[in-house]
């Protein structure tokens, strides 16, 4: 077996691989390094392996998760939500910005034709926390597709949330006030359609 020489032009080349290819840390190529997990990928590159992209579709048209005494007040379906963090963007609405405040229920009713994403998305999310995008440990993602009754009667949406070290969700009352860490999510393409059909 020959020996292996990682000289710096090498290192550079990798460093500026990484950058190339979107990757911003080491993490990768620390997971690279962890196990045999360098010779499952020498075996892609030989051609005795392949690898397979999954695919994360949730069923947005399927029951959401109530809390025990919560109820649904208003559930908007999507059908099949392929997950594409490109194709979600955080939405928040002019009386969000510019450090202004809106009450929940006037907000609900701004977002009533917006694409927003329901809870479903949420869950899904939980359950694969690797998909949520980094940017989003900043703030406090609602998903306004689900409006929930909780079991003091009030309404509320879900977020989702990252505290000591993992995400979790809680939820807003909608009689609070929402400002401008308290964005909306929304599928970005339909976004885009919404607005340029708006356009005179």
């Amino acid at each position: 077996m020959s020996k292996i020489t990682l000289d710096v032009g090498l290192a550079y080349k990798i460093k500026q691989a990484l950058s190339r290819n979107g990757i911003p840390d080491v993490a990768d190529l620390d997971w690279l390094a962890t196990g045999d997990n360098i010779a499952k990928m020498r075996r892609v590159r030989l051609g005795h392996a392949e690898i397979v992209t999954t695919e994360h579709v949730n069923d947005c048209d399927a029951q959401p998760f109530v809390p025990d005494g919560w109820s649904i007040e208003e559930h908007r379906k999507g059908d099949a939500f392929k997950w594409d963090p490109v194709k979600v963007s955080l939405h928040l609405d002019k009386g969000q910005q510019n450090g202004k405040w809106i009450e929940g229920h006037k907000l609900r009713k701004e977002l009533a034709n917006k694409p927003v994403l329901n809870a479903n998305v949420l869950d899904y999310l939980l359950a694969n926390p690797h998909l949520i995008p980094e940017e989003w440990k900043d703030t406090l993602v609602f998903f306004w597709g689900t409006i929930y009754r909780d079991r003091d009667g009030d309404l509320c949406v879900r977020f989702l949330y990252w505290r000591s070290g993992r995400w979790r969700w809680s939820a807003l009352w909608l009689d609070f006030d929402w400002h401008d860490r308290h964005p909306a999510a929304v599928h970005a393409s339909l976004t885009l359609q919404f607005d340029l059909g708006t356009c005179p």
